[in-house]
């Protein structure tokens, strides 16, 4: 890679990045099956002691 290409590249790979800080994704974050299932099971554990009270 010739010297010119390089610097080019690398000068291209910082602006991208730069933007891409700039405008961050709207997508919601990840959330895994099991982390998914632990929630539901604390969400069903609390909604029975809920009504007992």
């Amino acid at each position: 890679m010739n010297r010119k290409k390089k610097i080019n590249q690398i000068l291209k790979s910082k602006a991208k990045k730069a933007n891409a800080k700039l405008n961050p994704s709207n997508k919601p974050r990840y959330i895994s099956k099991a982390e998914r299932a632990k929630l539901d099971a604390e969400l069903t554990e609390n909604n029975q002691a809920e009504p007992s009270q």
